[in-house]
């Protein structure tokens, strides 16, 4: 069976090197921080968001745990705020949306400010750079986000950027997932 998360993996360790930044725009349990962090090594940096004080907390706990360079920065702030805090070029973004695994289901990503959270991911993107972002379709705002992000993304001016996307089409509330390529 595919895995969503193996293709992430993939994709993100085509662009990203060691000594690069990367983003985690949906820190969550830090899965995603954990790789980027290990992949970007003592010399790369990586920032993650998150609006909840436990993902901050069980991301810290993973990274401690699991032996990462202290090469990150967890910020409980919005997704949609991070060119205020991120301070370079950034060669990989990953966004998974939705709620936190574990958490309230009701404590979701909202379409408003992740679209704006997008447009900041886009500004921050280095050239040769990747933003992957996996939606969750299997929830109301789940779907809304996941049709208004391919509206916003089809919009991007194909000289700049290549924009993808992987879904398994006979699973229709299966995760999928955007690429965005900046050239």
């Amino acid at each position: 069976m595919l895995d969503l998360l193996d293709l992430h993996k993939y994709f993100i360790l085509s662009h990203l090197k060691p000594g690069d930044c990367a983003v985690d725009y949906t820190m969550g349990n830090g899965h995603d921080t954990e790789f980027l962090s290990k992949t970007v090594g003592e010399n790369g940096r990586v920032f993650a968001f998150d609006i909840q004080p436990n993902a901050l907390n069980s991301t810290k706990a993973r990274l401690v745990a699991s032996g990462c360079p202290d090469n990150y920065t967890l910020l409980c702030v919005s997704h949609h705020r991070a060119a205020e805090f991120v301070d370079r070029k950034v060669r990989a973004g990953m966004f998974n949306l939705g709620y936190l695994p574990g958490s309230d289901k009701k404590i979701t990503t909202m379409h408003e400010t992740t679209l704006a959270a997008i447009d900041a991911a886009i500004s921050l993107m280095d050239s040769d750079a990747i933003v992957l972002i996996a939606i969750y379709p299997g929830h109301a705002e789940g779907e809304l986000e996941g049709r208004l992000v391919g509206e916003k993304l089809s919009a991007l001016d194909r000289r700049q950027y290549t924009v993808g996307c992987f879904k398994l089409i006979n699973s229709p509330t299966s995760p999928y997932f955007y690429i965005v390529e900046g050239h």
